[in-house]
């Protein structure tokens, strides 16, 4: 405890930085997964995906009104966070949910939404 001074008690509480705290890898996969859900197109996406075996981003196109480049920049936040895994198939780009990564993603989830 400390005086300020008023003469009153006051907690100091230290600030750190970023570079000061250490996290954990779980944190970072979590922060990874939760930027790739920060967008309403993009959760639409993985709904979407998860219920087939595979999609093509140009039939997404069809059924989203937003520009073939807007989505494209969709689905590579969601292949850079790993949630989905894409194939080029000449002329088109193919994207499927990443099993793998889909799963740990619903495992961290609710790791930290049971706490």
């Amino acid at each position: 405890m400390a005086f300020n001074f008023s003469g009153k008690k006051s907690i100091f509480v230290k600030k750190y930085r970023m570079s000061e705290i250490i996290f954990t890898d779980n944190q970072k996969q979590i922060a990874r997964f939760a930027k790739a859900l920060g967008h309403p197109v993009r959760i639409y996406v993985l709904e979407l995906l998860s219920k087939q075996a595979c999609c093509y981003s140009g039939d997404l196109s069809d059924i989203l009104p937003i520009a073939k480049s807007t989505l494209s920049q969709h689905l590579k936040e969601l292949k850079k966070a790993g949630l989905i895994q894409g194939e080029i198939e000449a002329p088109k780009v193919k994207y499927c949910i990443n099993r793998q990564n889909w799963e740990i993603a619903k495992i961290l989830f609710k790791d930290l939404l049971d706490k």
